[in-house]
């Protein structure tokens, strides 16, 4: 062969080692990129998951074990007459109501006459410039009662009740109240900075709506609704007579 055809099959050569390693470049580059994607993608797919979760976990329903009435009320005394109180921690109503009669009815479920039964509900959440304080403070509630001390921070919500048409009390105010009847572990703090509860006010509020009921308070005495005149807020004697009337 002459110099000048091997000339020509070295050059040959080397074009195609060099078109070898060209393709063999672009096949690694095209298995990265498609590497990469892969791993972008499960991250994205990954991060959707939990995403959904946590938000899955933010509006799960929890119901306290403490509670009564299919899970929607806190009960004081086991008397045979059972008194049902709806309420809404920033109605000021309610807490008229509650100044004026609950001695009377706590008295009447010490002694065993009566079941005193709570049920926070949520109506004014459109009141409390968009914190939704009457959710917050009805889950604080039911946090509270799961700790044993559902009546002591009732209380403490009623003295410190904010008006109608304001933010409310913050979550740390909450726990602080919580503290201040002996809420002291992690677990009524986490509740309420969790929102633990607040998916079952929501449902309370439902259950309040299916009942037929509009407003707070709703006072059931027996299973039926008790009004002062003119459809007024019921006194005291108003729901004690109803009481006697129940007993037989």
């Amino acid at each position: 062969m002459s110099k000048a055809g091997k000339d020509r099959n070295k050059a040959k050569r080397v074009v195609e080692q060099q078109k070898a390693r060209e393709r063999r470049r672009k096949v690694t580059i095209w298995t990265s990129v498609a590497v990469v994607f892969l791993l972008v993608a499960a991250g994205l797919v990954g991060y959707a998951v939990s995403s959904s979760q946590q938000a899955a976990d933010a509006g799960k329903l929890v119901v306290p074990s403490a509670a009564v009435d299919d899970g929607s009320a806190f009960a004081v005394g086991s008397g045979p007459v059972v008194v049902d109180l709806y309420e809404d921690f920033m109605c000021p109503v309610c807490r008229v109501f509650e100044s004026q009669s609950s001695a009377a009815l706590r008295d009447l479920a010490a002694k065993n006459e009566i079941t005193l039964r709570y049920h926070p509900v949520a109506i004014l959440d459109e009141a409390s410039e968009g914190t939704q304080y009457s959710s917050r403070s009805a889950g604080a509630s039911a946090a509270a009662g799961q700790g044993g001390k559902f009546v002591e921070y009732h209380d403490a919500l009623y003295a410190n009740q904010p008006e109608e048409n304001t933010p409310g009390l913050t979550d740390d105010k909450l726990i602080e109240l919580g503290r201040s009847v002996g809420l002291t572990d992690a677990t009524f703090s986490d509740a309420v900075k969790n929102k633990t509860y607040v998916p079952w006010a929501g449902k309370n509020t439902e259950t309040f709506s299916a009942r037929g009921y509009t407003g707070t308070p709703t006072v059931v005495v027996a299973g039926k609704k008790v009004t002062g005149p003119n459809n007024a807020l019921p006194t005291t004697a108003d729901v004690t007579k109803a009481i006697d009337a129940a007993k037989g």
